[in-house]
This record gives C-alpha cells, structure tokens and sequence, in this order.
C-alpha cells in the first residue's frame, strides 16, 4: 500500500462505499412507504421487495456484467455506473407508483452490480495477498462506517418524509471527478508473474457460503426495521440508530479479519461467524425491552464484519488475475442472490410464527447447523 497514492486509495473507499449503501440508506423509509401505499395489494410484500429488487438484478445479470466489464474497461464502466447510481437510485424523490418505483430500483440494481465487481476486481489487481486483507480489513470498516452514517441520516429523513433518503444517492455524481482523476487501470500483463495462480475449482464453495452468509445476514435490514417500528413502535431515527450500531461494529469487526486470518483459516473464521450470528438472532428473539437490541444489533454487525471480509478474500485467493473481472462477477451475484432470496424465503415463517418468534427460530436452527458442521469437519480431518 505503501506505493499506491492516497487518493486513489480514497476513491477505492468511497467506490467500495456506494455498494453498502444501495440498501441501507432507504431501509427506515420502507415502514412509512408501506404506509403510504396501504391500498396497495401486497404492499407488505412489495415494501420489502424494494430493498431486495436491485438484488435479484445483480444476482441475475452480475456474470455477464463482468465478462461486459472485462472487454470494455473498468474505469470506462464504473464512471457510467456512477452517473445512473445517482439517476435510478434518487427516483424516488418523484416517482408516485409501487411499479415504477420497483422498476427503478431494478435498473439501479444493474450500476450496484457494476461497482461492486469494479471495486472487488481493482482490490485484487492492487495489492497481493497479505496487503490485500490490511486493504479489505479497512475497506470493509470503512463501508460499515459508511453505512452508520446513512442509516442514521436516512432514518432522521425518513421521520421527515419517507422519499428524502433517495436523495442520499446523489453521491453517486460527486464521486464522478475522483474516479476520473485517481482511477489507473492495471494491465494484466504488467502484473507479477507469482500473482498468476490456477483457479480452483473449490471456488464454488465459496460463491455458496457467501449466498447463505448474505440469506442469513439480510434479515437485519429487511426484518429488523419492521420488528422496531411497528411492535416496539420507535421512530424512524431510534430504529436507524440501532441499526447503525450494527455497522458500527460491523467496521470493528472488518478490521478484526487480518488478525483473524494469521491464527485461523478461511472456513474455520466461518464457522465462528455463523455462530457469533446465531446467537445475536437468539437473543432478538427473547428481547422485551427496546433498549436491548443495542446489544444484540452489534453482535449481528461484528460476525457480520469479518465474515464478509473472508468471503471476498476467500474468492481473491482462488482466482488469477486474468478471471478476476469474471470470477468477482460471479462473487457478486452469490451476494445479491443471497439479498434478494433473503425476505422471499424467511417470509412464510414470519407470518407463521409472527416476527419475534422469527428470529428465535432462525437461531436456534444455525446452532443446529454449526454443530453438524463443526461434527463432520473432525470426522473429515481424522
């Protein structure tokens, strides 16, 4: 890191950015949409549906998007990104439609896609292996950071009117001159020869438990509002202050990787994060008092802070440069995929069981999971 400018480590940062925020700056506003559109068929279904759609586009059109990246340039590509960011992600400061509103948010999904393959591919091609996790350890807490601000800045925007936090998508344009400015795209042939390895076929796995990793962890957004705002019946800005503490320590839990990643390996700091999240999702599902989830919400951040950061290391180390572009767009899709799935397949146990009882459930089940898991790794290894 110590060769590469600061600006251009900046921009990396703030693109890196504009990926954690596609969801979390509107997540207090889906309640009060709901609301808002109460005549709506569905509507509980839809509102939720607009966090996840630019999910399902990702998680659609992410492969091909990095095979587009690929031939046609990073820097050319993400500038573009950036310009419709801003464009699809603020329509709903003017749009009056559930359906156009979606529709909005599919397209948006599509420059998410292209910024988050974009951002992961120019990590791996900047910094080799050991760099590269420092780089990953800051970027992730700076995202979490990131997302403190705009959960807490959306949910005060949405206690005033539930479309002003669209207008935090404008960043997208402000990040235009530093892209153009700090952005050099490396040659693949400019890199070192030892950075050159066979991909392995095991990537797979990986591409897997990072879809199951985002299932699990997108209940945070696109449950845990609801939960506040409607049972415990807190204002927009006390549920995006709870939430913000989760990236808080989300960040504190990105810079906790690089040391993780010296003592344990890849699949065994997993395994500790499922566990850290079963266990913050146990103790949501028994909380009577409000004020409790400021213990429970940092827990679900901090797993989640360093299980994320191992996932997209995980990828790098089994990738080579040339299918980098390629490989982080697969990556991609796995993540979102996860996103989009997430409500659609957690929401028949919230009607069920009602959504306290929820998370109760969910907890107890991945305990079960981690203890066949942790079974079966010692029968594998004897």
């Amino acid at each position: 890191m110590k060769n590469i400018n600061k600006f251009t480590l900046l921009t990396l940062l703030l693109l890196a950015m504009t990926t954690v925020m596609s969801n979390v700056a509107i997540v207090t506003s889906l309640p009060h949409l709901k609301e808002y559109f109460k005549h709506t068929a569905n509507i509980e279904f839809y509102s939720r549906l607009m966090l996840t759609l630019p999910s399902l586009a990702i998680a659609l059109l992410a492969p091909v998007l990095g095979h587009i990246i690929f031939r046609f340039g990073k820097k050319k590509s993400v500038l573009i990104a950036l310009f419709f960011f801003s464009f699809f992600g603020t329509a709903g400061l003017y749009l009056d439609s559930i359906e156009t509103l979606l529709a909005s948010r599919a397209l948006f999904g599509l420059c998410v896609a292209t910024l988050m393959i974009v951002s992961t591919s120019l990590v791996g091609d900047y910094f080799k292996e050991e760099e590269r996790h420092q780089f990953m350890a800051y970027q992730s807490a700076f995202m979490a950071l990131g997302g403190v601000f705009f959960v807490v800045g959306g949910g005060m925007l949405s206690d005033m009117n539930w479309r002003f936090p669209f207008g935090i998508y404008f960043i997208g344009i402000l990040l235009i001159p530093f892209v153009l400015k700090n952005i050099k795209e490396i040659k693949i042939e400019d890199m070192q020869e030892d950075e050159t390895i066979n991909i392995s076929k095991n990537i797979l796995f990986v591409y897997f438990l990072a879809f199951f990793y985002m299932l699990l962890f997108f209940i945070l957004p696109t449950q845990f509002p609801f939960l506040l705002i409607e049972k415990f019946k807190v204002s927009g800005s006390y549920a995006g202050t709870i939430i913000a503490t989760a990236f808080f320590f989300n960040a504190l839990g990105a810079i906790v990787f690089s040391k993780l990643k010296k003592i344990y390996s890849y699949s065994t700091i997993y395994i500790i994060g499922l566990t850290l999240i079963a266990f913050g999702l146990s103790l949501v599902g028994i909380i009577t008092n409000v004020h409790f989830f400021f213990i429970s919400a940092p827990i679900l951040g901090f797993s989640g802070g360093f299980m994320m950061t191992n996932a997209v290391a995980w990828m790098l180390s089994k990738t080579n440069p040339k299918k980098r572009v390629k490989s982080s767009g697969y990556f991609t899709s796995s993540i979102f995929l996860g996103q989009f799935l997430s409500p659609i397949v957690f929401h028949p146990l919230v009607a069920i069981f009602e959504i306290q009882k929820f998370f109760s459930i969910i907890g107890a089940s991945l305990f079960v999971i981690v203890l066949l898991v942790v079974i079966i790794k010692k029968v594998i290894q004897r």
